[in-house]
């Protein structure tokens, strides 16, 4: 939420369960599961400070142009009636 406000893009409302529309399932989550992917942590701690600091590492445009992404998959959304959009 802090990025979206950070950037001023307004938030839409979508379905639930929509991963086509959702910017956390669209593009945050699959990058941050491939970073993870094999690592065996100890303990929550550990988990929490590799994934603060692989968001913070990211630059501010990453954020920007996955979010502007999600226009297309909204018009498409629109288009289809709601209905799911194909990857």
């Amino acid at each position: 939420m802090a990025k979206l406000h950070e950037f001023s893009f307004e938030l839409l409302p979508h379905p639930p369960y929509s991963p086509d529309l959702a910017p956390s399932d669209f593009f945050l989550f699959s990058d941050l599961k491939r970073m993870l992917a094999g690592k065996k942590f100890n303990a929550d701690e550990e988990v929490i400070a590799e994934t603060e600091a692989y968001f913070e590492a990211k630059h501010k445009s990453y954020y920007k142009n996955g979010i502007e992404k999600l226009k297309d998959r909204y018009n498409r959304c629109i288009a289809l009636d709601g209905n799911y959009v194909e990857l």
